[in-house]
Order: C-alpha cells, then sequence, then structure tokens
C-alpha cells in the first residue's frame, strides 16, 4: 500500500501447561515462555509500530506477593526496547545475585515476566491516546484476583460511547478514552457480578474467608460471562485477557471480522493474529494450527488442563476483513500467498486492452514491495494469456500453410511481458519542514527507479496493493517514474476502489480524504449536480435520529450516476502531477469487486468497497463520516461517536 495508513494490531498469547521447572530442565531456560511471546511479537511486527505492551500473569503466588505485571512503550522501536530491556534487567538481577538463573523458582518470583501466562500486543493505533498510556494491555487490579483483569486485543468497537453509558447508568465514572477502557469495564463489571454472587453465597453458609477465594476461582463461568458482554458490543474483534487467578481467554467476534489463530500441544497453548507466526515459533505444520471460530472463546483455566473452545454469541454471518489477505497479514502464509497470486492474475483482462496488446513496448513492475506477489500473479497470468495466444495463432498460421522459421521467431521470441523492478522505496524520510511545499519537495523522494530499463514512449504498468488517498502517488510515486518519460503510466490496484469508512480497527475513516470519494464528488460539481450532496446529507442526518439497527447507508448515492470507468478516470486526473515537464497519461485500474471474491473467496467482508457492512455500527459510522464531511470538522467518525 503506497499510502500510509494506520491498520490494525497484533497480539500474542502464551499459557504454559508444565512449571517453568520443566521448562528449564528441557529447554535449558525457565524463560522459555518469554521467548516464544518475543518471538510472537516481533513476527508479527508489521501489525503494530506504534508501541507494544506485554503482559504476565504468574499462578499460584503465596499471599502478600504481586502476580499481575505489565509494561508498555510507545517510543521508536518500541518492541526492543521492552523485550530486550526485560532480558538485561534479568541479567542484572543475576549479576547482582538477587536471582539464580538455574534455579526456577528464583526467576518466578524476582523477574516480572517469569509467569505461566503471558500476553503481548503490538499497536497501530487509531482512537485514543498515542503515548504508552494508550498501549495495550489494560489492566484492572483489586485485592481479589478473582476480580481483577488484563485485556488487550486487535478490535474497534462502533458503539464505545452507548457502552460508555451503560456504565454510566450502572453509576460507574468512566475514563473517556478508548473503546478499550470500555471493554476491559464491561467484562469486569460482570465478573464483579458474577465473583460477588459466589462470595456472598459461601459467606453467608459460613464458609471462612480464606477458603472463599478457591471456590470462587472454580466457579467463574468466563463463556457466560462474555455471553452477556457481547449483547451491547458492535464492532470487529480479536480479544485476549487474564483474570488474576489466572485464567486465560481469547475470544473473536461473531462476523469473524479480525483475525485470530491458535496451537496447542503438551507444552503450551498459544494465539497470534496470524498463522504463520505459530507455525514458525513452534515448528508447527499448518494443520496443527487452527483458526479461532468466530464468536467463539478459547479458555485455559488456572488449574491446568486442556484448551477449551465454546461459543458465546449467537452465529452471525461470517465476513472477515479482506484487507487481511489483500495487504495487512504476512504474505508468507500458503493460503494468503496463493490468494494475493490469484488477485494479481485476475487484473490481465483489465490490462491488456489499456496496453493495446503490445508487450514489446510495455514494461510490467510493482511499488511497494507488498504489491510483490501480485505482480508474480499477474506476471503468471499475463504469460497465460500471451502463450494461449500464441498457440492460438501458431494453429492459425499452420492451417493456412504460412508457418515457417520467421514466423516462429516472431510470435516465440517476441512480445513477451517483461517485468523489470523499477521502483524502489529507499527511506521513510522525517523531516521538521513546516512549508507544505517543502515538505512535499522532502516527500517526493521517498521513491527512486531504476534508469534504463523503460525506454521512452513505453508503457510502464505498476502494480499497488491499494490506492487509499492517492497523495503518494501524486507527491512521489508518478514524479518519480515520469523520468524515465514513459507514454503511459498505468497504476493498477489489486484492492477495488476504496468508497466508504472502515470502523473495525483500520483507519480509513475520513471520507473526504479518500481518492474514488473526491472523483465522485469532482463529477457531481463538473456536472451541476451538487443538490446530491446536500440531499444526501440530509439523508444522513435522517438516518443518525433512527436506532442504530435501523439505519442504511444514504452515501451509496454519493456513486450512484458514475461507472467504474467515470470514476478510475477521475481518479487517473486526481493523481496526475501538474508541476512536472512530463507530457505523457496517467491512468488508474481498479480490481473489480467479483474479482476480489473469486480471489479471496473465504474473506467476504467488502464494506469499504461497497458500503454494505455488517454491524448496525457500521452504518451509523458511515453516515456520521459524511456529515463530518460536509460539516467540514476535521474529526474521525471514532472521536465523534466516543
Amino acid at each position: 500500500m503506497s499510502d500510509p495508513i494506520h491498520h490494525e494490531c497484533g497480539l500474542a498469547f502464551v499459557r504454559l501447561k508444565k512449571d517453568l521447572a520443566y521448562y528449564h530442565d528441557r529447554y535449558g531456560t525457565s524463560l522459555w515462555g518469554f521467548q516464544r511471546l518475543y518471538l510472537l511479537m516481533e513476527k508479527q511486527h508489521n501489525r503494530g509500530q506504534d508501541g507494544v505492551g506485554i503482559g504476565c500473569c504468574k499462578l499460584n503466588m503465596p499471599l502478600g506477593e504481586p502476580y499481575l505485571f505489565r509494561q508498555r512503550n510507545a517510543e521508536r522501536d518500541s518492541l526492543i526496547r521492552v523485550m530486550e530491556g526485560r532480558l538485561r534487567k534479568f541479567a542484572k538481577l543475576e549479576r547482582k545475585g538477587i536471582l539464580d538463573p538455574d534455579d526456577p523458582a528464583s526467576c518466578k518470583r524476582h523477574f516480572d515476566f517469569g509467569g505461566e501466562v503471558l500476553l503481548g500486543h503490538l499497536r497501530y493505533g487509531t482512537s485514543g491516546s498515542f503515548g504508552s498510556g494508550g498501549c495495550h494491555p489494560y489492566v484492572r487490579r483489586t485485592n481479589y484476583p478473582t476480580k481483577s483483569m488484563m485485556v488487550l486485543g486487535n478490535f474497534n468497537m462502533t458503539n464505545a460511547r452507548d457502552l460508555n453509558h451503560h456504565l454510566i447508568d450502572r453509576g460507574q465514572h468512566p475514563v473517556f478514552d478508548t473503546d478499550t477502557q470500555t471493554v476491559l469495564e464491561e467484562i469486569g463489571y460482570h465478573l464483579d457480578e458474577a465473583h460477588d454472587a459466589i462470595y456472598r453465597r459461601e459467606r453467608d453458609a459460613g464458609t471462612e474467608g480464606r477458603d472463599i477465594p478457591p471456590i470462587i476461582s472454580e466457579e467463574i463461568d468466563l463463556v457466560r460471562i462474555l455471553s452477556k458482554c457481547e449483547e451491547n458490543w458492535d464492532g470487529g474483534y480479536s480479544i485476549a485477557g487474564v483474570i488474576g487467578n489466572g485464567d486465560g481467554f481469547v475470544f473473536r467476534d461473531p462476523h469473524g471480522i479480525r483475525p485470530c489463530f491458535f496451537y496447542e500441544d503438551d507444552e503450551v497453548i498459544a494465539f497470534a493474529s496470524e498463522r504463520v507466526p505459530l507455525m514458525t515459533v513452534f515448528n508447527a505444520p499448518q494443520e496443527k494450527v487452527q483458526e479461532l471460530a468466530p464468536g467463539h472463546v478459547g479458555y485455559m483455566r488456572h488449574s491446568g488442563g486442556d484448551l477449551q473452545v465454546k461459543p458465546f454469541a449467537a452465529p452471525a454471518k461470517i465476513t472477515p476483513c479482506s484487507f487481511e489477505r489483500i495487504y495487512f497479514s504476512r504474505g508468507n502464509d500458503p493460503d494468503i500467498y496463493r490468494e494475493r497470486m490469484q488477485l494479481g492474475a485476475n487484473l490481465v483482462p483489465q490490462i491488456i486492452p489499456r496496453i493495446e496488446k503490445d508487450f514489446d513496448k510495455t514494461v510490467f513492475s510493482f511499488v511497494p514491495n507488498t504489491a510483490e506477489i501480485a505482480y508474480y500473479g499477474l506476471m503468471h497470468g499475463l504469460r497465460k494469456w500471451r502463450r494461449d495466444e500464441v498457440k492460438k495463432e501458431i494453429l492459425e498460421a499452420a492451417q493456412s500453410g504460412e508457418l515457417n522459421e520467421e514466423t516462429i521467431d516472431s510470435l516465440i521470441l517476441k512480445s513477451w511481458p517483461r517485468g523489470e523492478k523499477i521502483a524502489h522505496k529507499d527511506i521513510k524520510l522525517r523531516t521538521f519542514i513546516a512549508q507544505e511545499k517543502g515538505r512535499n519537495q522532502m516527500v517526493s523522494h521517498v521513491y527512486d527507479v531504476t534508469y534504463g530499463q523503460v525506454q521512452p514512449g513505453e508503457n510502464l504498468v505498476v502494480l499497488d496493493d491499494s490506492i487509499v488517498r492517492g497523495t503518494t502517488l501524486k507527491s512521489s510515486i508518478i514524479k518519480i517514474l515520469s523520468r524515465l518519460d514513459p507514454k503511459k503510466i498505468i497504476v493498477v490496484s489489486t484492492a477495488p476502489q476504496i468508497r466508504y469508512p472502515d470502523c473495525y480497527g483500520i483507519d480509513m475513516s475520513e471520507m473526504g480524504k479518500f481518492i474514488v470519494f473526491k472523483a465522485a464528488v469532482n463529477l457531481i460539481e463538473q456536472r451541476g449536480m451538487k443538490n446530491r450532496l446536500t440531499d444526501v446529507y440530509y439523508a444522513c442526518l435522517e438516518e443518525l435520529k433512527k436506532p442504530v439497527e435501523e439505519m442504511q447507508n444514504p452515501v451509496k448515492a454519493i456513486y450512484e450516476p458514475f461507472t467504474e470507468e467515470e470514476l478510475s478516470a477521475e481518479v487517473s486526473k486526481l493523481v496526475t502531477p501538474d508541476d512536472i515537464p512530463w507530457h505523457g497519461e496517467v491512468e488508474v485500474v481498479f480490481q473489480t469487486v467479483e474479482a476480489l471474491h473469486s480471489a479471496i473467496p473465504h474473506h467476504q467482508g467488502d464494506w469499504y468497497f461497497t458500503g454494505n457492512y455488517p454491524t448496525p455500527g457500521g452504518y451509523k459510522v458511515v453516515n456520521q463520516a459524511f456529515v463530518g464531511f460536509m460539516d467540514k470538522t476535521g474529526e474521525r467518525p471514532y472521536d465523534v461517536l466516543l
């Protein structure tokens, strides 16, 4: 994705099934669990670079000893700072004689993260604070382990304001910061209710106080608690947590919007946002890593035993986020690799007519590097198309008696798709330049090109994952590519036209920044249809007065007068720089929604392309986003809804 957007988050969860002595004896270290957590987070570093957080719960700690630990950091290179900092602290404790690395009991007592339940989070922020205070995990501490809790996740709740109002109606005083806080307190409220009911029953029955906590620990029903919470939640989420007594849990929204996978063997239970990190870290075959089913919770009791997976929500239409497959998840997952290859191949019918079948004067490339897999699929598809054409022409020549050496040479040795590495992203420039003009001049040098591989007058086709805002295309990529003096630059997006905001964890919420939306507004104005903008504005206001479950998406009317080709043509104009000496043509081509679904058949979440949201809260967000655009508030819908 050439446009920089914040997106997603990554979670890691490790539950050791043995005591620390087992891992010390087998692997030579009591920190085996901590090391697995570090590796799981490092293998998902692509999912969050705004900050990290780690947490630990130690099982069966003596009275008076702490059992919940957390560290968060939002500085640059935060993952290394946190994890390597912890390891240095371990070594320092060893040097001072406080901790004996060969004594697992000593490691558990003196090293904060020497416990059996370990959690990690990589953050890309979409709302709330961007300092360390906004990093997960969030902690709820009390003197009762079965009321204390730690949670983290990859999620966004569309109804965070309503959730806070629920808390207020119960007499609580929530802090209006992030939806993470509301999730923590919602679970905490029902956890308190369950805890107190058991406590009062046992107290009234004459059970001694010190004997009550073990009874509460055995009877706490996490599935029932989460089922009550889910009744009020609207959003996409994969959330992990641990109660102070050591009960761990990981659960996923009923639509399966946010991803989650797990692995279990005799030594460990582990969860992650992506499948391949679990395969790599635990040397596990693909079939041993399972996807957590939507609307299900995986939970692990403090007393041990195997992972239990149960439904906590009613079945719903499964709509996993398609952007996971297009861009967010790492492409070394075998299924994602295959799907991205197909995304590239599916673009062949749209590209062939635009280069007029002239392979001799066309060069194919990609930008940025994350589009490389789809590029391979595109080249495979182009070569297959060309092979079929050559086969047809050879048969025709043979039938007409014109097949000779010269014909064979012209058909086989020429006019084959030619791929080159043209665009290079050298560095992420950071500058304190305040003037917009100066900043744009600096940003224009983020990319560089390979000179000499594209001849003046040739077509240059570059593949991109997706085009959201188009700012990098206009300010940098097109300018750099134009130096090669091609006749035409064709930018091809493996994703369809992004028309609507996301509200389930991706920071694509300000509608006025979408290049396709800008194109639609331009066409509306050019064709004297400005009343349509006003009509949609008032329609959105009316929708916002309705109960959320009754809301619809009037914003679709903005795009109805235009074909995809018309919108793409206007986008092509918008991303063409007007301050360069090049006189070639820019053309932007988008994947169709139908082709997307055929390439990614099991991840049908497409609301940012179609405006069809899987939850009622999505419709509230799209209406608020359009109202914000018309009112020029500059606010994200999340902030308004909070």
